[in-house]
């Protein structure tokens, strides 16, 4: 069976649209200025911050109103609880499985937060498995957290893809294993001159739609 590789966040669920959702609620809960959702989502950085670091920042600008507690909660859980999977991405990933592709989640990040949002979505009734940096030791774009990926699901790299909307982690990762790859742009132009992907998709759904129906699978 042909092996998908699929990043979690902002390419199968809107992290970040979970994440602003999860800020408003924060700072209206606390008494704290609205206008600091633009400060918390650039400290943020789509979650590419270390969680430390941003929790630094909120206990330094934070610090006399809301509790350490307070914020360790909002960081673990507050997006997490929010993440959807929308119906055309849930679509294609069952399109997928039932033409015969083994899709397993690889993706950066906390084992208990990302394992909630994946179980929080239905994912883990849909996908054959997942990997999480935590646990695997490796983050993407090492070809270990790859490798990790194929073996979870009993697969092999030859012929695999990756979907991802990050250049760096997803796009050089699958570059890393020779993998073909969607990016999945968000509506964002590509950038990097350096390396391309194989196929660029607005979303998810497309993009998995794009790699079970192209004739460059199967070399």
């Amino acid at each position: 069976m042909p092996l998908l590789m699929l990043d979690l966040d902002n390419t199968l669920v809107d992290r970040d649209a979970a994440f602003r959702e999860a800020v408003a609620d924060f700072l209206t809960a606390h008494g704290l200025p609205p206008d600091d959702l633009a400060w918390l989502m650039s400290v943020d950085a789509s979650g590419y911050t270390p969680r430390r670091t941003v929790a630094e920042a909120m206990t330094e600008r934070y610090g006399g109103t809301v509790t350490g507690d307070a914020v360790r909660t909002f960081l673990d859980r507050g997006a997490a609880d929010r993440i959807t999977l929308i119906e055309p991405t849930r679509d294609a990933l069952t399109e997928a499985v039932a033409a015969g592709w083994t899709c397993v989640i690889v993706t950066n990040g906390r084992v208990a937060q990302q394992e909630l949002k994946i179980r929080h979505t239905g994912l883990d009734a849909i996908v054959h498995g997942w990997v999480i940096s935590e646990s695997a030791g490796h983050k993407k774009p090492a070809p270990e957290i790859f490798h990790a990926a194929a073996a979870e699901a009993g697969a092999s790299l030859r012929s695999s893809w990756v979907v991802g909307d990050s250049a760096h982690a997803d796009i050089r990762g699958a570059t890393g294993i020779d993998a073909r790859s969607v990016w999945v742009s968000n509506g964002h132009p590509w950038t990097e001159p350096t390396f391309r992907p194989t196929h660029i998709a607005v979303d998810a759904a497309s993009a998995i739609h794009h790699v079970i129906g192209s004739p460059e699978t199967g070399r």
